[in-house]
């Protein structure tokens, strides 16, 4: 039994409803499904959504502040007045940073850019920008994707003489900037229609107020901040990224078609999922590792050398970065754990600090240490000289990190965020008091539930729902991203039917699945660990998105597995194992939390005189140990306190010797999961054999001739073992039957032939029936491969207690 990594939540469905929005679509009833489960049921609401246009756009006039601030940008323009655009270092300020420059060029603008450097000035606006903005005789401020906090700055700048319009999409803290005109659709009386708006959509919609009609291809440009920041592709957003992909798809503008091109993206095709992995993290790495004005350069150029070269510099930079990734990564899981074993408990929230560390990365570090351990997140990098700490959350659906945060405000110098993610700047003296805060506030406000990963999925499906047919279908539903998920099916009652490990440093898991004789490819990056422990030829179930895979003219479904799970008792082979309890230790480790439930009982059994020297890599596991005559007894206290309940792996390092300790094993593998078996080969000269009554007779007719004297027990039975060629353990047990038909009587190590005993039948002596079980089990134990030996550990545990 292995356990899923995340919970499947699979939604209800109404038939009738799908069914009739099949019909009047012209759709397949998965499609219909699909569109059901994105709130999207009725036959208006899927039509909208499948045929977003510009026209369904909303007026940029509804936006509060809207009125006032471009009568003054085109006031602006009238005097010649000096415009600063100031933006932010992430993909989203670049994006909206850039959009703003071709505005500005549109417009003739004199203007200027400034983005403040992550590591060395921090987000927002700082008075140190506005004095050079000042000095370069700036007399208005657009910014981009920040703003809405500047409170203090924003008052400075009115002293200055310079009017600021805020364009942001960040939630609004309950005091306001006094700034010339605030535009965010997340004020509270704000009547635009669409909230989800990223910080480049609201500079969009700014544009469009000016010019009415921008030019298409300026949605390649939002659609890379959109999707980069995470926002819905609902609404206006999906119209804005449908439009920018399509366009992106001949795009016009060099840097764009370098970046492309370096990242191995084939520009024809390009989608959502490209963008969001290879070409926003390049942009990102420009104004985490460096300064974000080298994206913007790249997003802007109208030369052929600067963008090769730009985009160049862009894939080092992300390579660097995802080297300090890796390396803070470690860092900070090291941390954890040492905390872990000095206060045995996770905590709530998850608050980790470095010294050195780049804070140009910490967000993208938390999101690591979040997927590991399923918490909410702050990672944060410490100067060494000041104190001073810049940190990054990010948090898990039960937890509102805005709010937590603002909960602990007073502790912090400066926050801001979404629920999801956030940023901060505090002191290192403030740090043991912020996780303090944020851990009592969480205890308040998380259930245990909140604390289980979650993985959405569109229901179930066969493989004979999903034609090639059907799965082009589903691209009507792209752009997929936030709140519009590429479609997650699960599969249940597939057969594994071939594994095989992927890839340079075989890191990378291939399966062959099949259902109802059909087959399909199912591939799971960084998964080859997995290949040692996936048991072929098993029954189990998996979780992931089905896709096309193209390759040399052919076409073909493929499954990228996300997850699996194997429901019913499983078997693990790995007799003959030199070092068992390193094995032990390695199966835990590597399977992790798909080996073990929340109450995580891992056994052993073994036989006494094996256990020597085991004890100490043996802890935190219940050890049983077989007895003659009870079958198995509890070794230690976890084994005696194990009342019935479901043993998570059992390992069994010896097999049983006699029918009392086979019952008692097939009890505990009856309450157990898995079965890990570990125990040593045996010569087919020292197992049990089958009898036949010949064989019997002979051995009885051997005994008698030693007469009616007692006979010293180990000497006749190495006597017989050399004149019958069987063991002497198989003497030892005919002696058994023997003595149980009163053939012979035994006594203080010897024994005695009875002559003319009564007659009885061979067949009914529990001794005999007991060496026929246990030939059974010897055979099935050494002999029988592990799925073989699954069926039969199934079927005589029916009989076990």
């Amino acid at each position: 039994m292995l356990y899923s990594k995340y919970q499947w939540n699979m939604p209800e469905h109404d038939e009738e409803e799908i069914h009739k929005l099949a019909e009047d679509l012209n759709i397949s009833p998965l499609m219909a499904r699909l569109l059901a489960n994105r709130g999207l049921g009725s036959t208006d609401s899927a039509s909208s959504f499948l045929n977003a246009a510009a026209v369904s756009m909303h007026d940029p006039y509804l936006l509060k502040g809207m009125k006032e601030a471009v009568p003054r940008i085109k006031d602006a323009l009238d005097q010649g007045e000096h415009i600063l655009i100031y933006g932010d270092y992430d993909a989203d300020g670049v994006s909206s940073t850039s959009l703003m420059i071709h505005l500005m060029r549109r417009l003739s603008a004199s203007y200027d850019i400034y983005i403040p450097h992550r590591a060395n000035e921090g987000y927002g606006l700082h008075n140190h920008a506005l004095d050079w903005a000042h000095q370069q005789g700036v007399t208005l401020i657009i910014t981009v994707d920040t703003g809405i906090s500047a409170v203090e700055q924003i008052a400075y700048a009115r002293e200055l003489g310079i009017d600021v319009i805020v364009t942001d999409h960040h939630e609004p803290p309950d005091l306001l900037p006094e700034a010339y005109s605030l535009i965010n659709p997340k004020q509270k009386d704000c009547p635009y229609p669409f909230k989800g708006l990223a910080g480049v959509g609201v500079a969009l919609k700014l544009a469009q107020a000016i010019l009415g009609d921008v030019p298409k291809e300026w949605m390649e440009i939002a659609s890379i901040g959109t999707i980069a920041d995470l926002m819905p592709l609902t609404g206006e957003n999906r119209i804005i990224v449908k439009q920018g992909i399509e366009s992106m798809r001949n795009t016009a503008y060099l840097g764009i078609r370098a970046l492309l091109e370096i990242s191995g993206v084939d520009l024809a095709t390009v989608n959502s999922v490209h963008i969001g992995f290879s070409v926003g993290p390049r942009i990102n790495a420009s104004g985490r590792l460096d300064h974000a004005g080298r994206a913007v350069a790249l997003l802007t150029t109208e030369s052929q050398d600067e963008a090769v070269r730009l985009a160049e510099e862009l894939d080092l930079l992300n390579r660097e970065r995802q080297q300090v990734v890796q390396q803070m990564t470690q860092q900070a899981v090291e941390m954890l754990e040492h905390k872990k074993a000095s206060g045995g408990q996770l905590p709530h929230v998850i608050v980790l600090a470095g010294e050195g560390w780049n804070p140009g990365v910490v967000g993208i570090v938390a999101s690591k240490v979040l997927e590991r351990y399923y918490r909410p997140t702050l990672i944060l990098g410490i100067d060494p000289e000041t104190g001073k700490c810049k940190g990054s959350a990010r948090s898990v659906p039960g937890l509102d990190i805005y709010e937590a945060l603002t909960s602990c405000k007073d502790v912090m110098d400066h926050y801001g965020g979404h629920p999801a993610a956030a940023g901060m700047t505090l002191h290192r003296d403030q740090l043991s008091l912020l996780e303090q805060q944020l851990n009592e506030y969480a205890e308040r406000t998380m259930q245990p539930e909140h604390f289980i990963p979650v993985r959405e999925t569109d229901g179930e499906c066969s493989l004979s729902e999903v034609p090639l047919s059907v799965i082009e279908e589903l691209e009507l539903l792209q752009p997929f991203g936030m709140d519009n998920p590429t479609p997650k099916f699960v599969i249940r009652n597939v057969n594994l039917v071939g594994i095989r490990k992927m890839g340079k440093d075989q890191s990378h898991l291939k399966l062959t699945l099949e259902q109802d004789g059909q087959l399909i490819d199912a591939v799971s990056f960084g998964s080859g660990v997995f290949a040692d422990y996936l048991p072929e030829g098993s029954a189990f179930e998996v979780m992931g998105e089905l896709q096309i895979n193209e390759w040399n003219g052919s076409r073909k479904l493929q499954l990228m597995l996300e997850d699996f799970r194997f429901p019913e008792h499983q078997v693990f082979d790995y007799r003959g194992s030199r070092d068992p309890a390193r094995e032990i230790e390695r199966f835990i480790q590597q399977l992790g939390s798909r080996a073990q439930s929340a109450s995580s009982i891992n056994g052993v059994l073994v036989h006494e005189k094996n256990i020597f020297g085991l004890e100490n890599q043996l802890n935190e596991k219940a050890i049983w140990v077989y007895d003659r005559k009870v079958g198995v007894v509890p070794k230690n206290d976890l084994a005696l306190g194990f009342e019935g309940e479901q043993l998570d792996n059992l390992f069994v390092l010896d097999t049983p010797k006699t029918a009392e300790q086979l019952t008692a094993m097939q009890s505990l593998i009856k309450r157990t999961g898995n079965v890990i078996l570990l125990h040593a080969h045996v010569h087919r000269s020292e197992r049990l054999q089958r009898f036949t009554r010949d064989d019997f007779k002979r051995i009885y007719v051997l005994i008698s001739k030693w007469g009616q004297e007692a006979v010293p027990e180990k000497g006749m039975m190495e006597a017989l073992s050399r004149q019958c060629g069987y063991s002497v353990r198989m003497i030892s047990k005919v002696m058994d039957v023997f003595e149980e038909l009163s053939f012979i009587e035994r006594n203080s190590g010897t024994i005695t032939f009875v002559r003319n005993p009564s007659k009885q039948n061979l067949m009914d002596s529990r001794n005999y029936q007991a060496i026929e079980q246990l030939v059974d089990m010897e055979h099935a134990m050494f002999d029988l491969a592990a799925p073989q030996l699954m069926q039969w550990m199934m079927s005589h545990m029916k009989g076990a207690s």
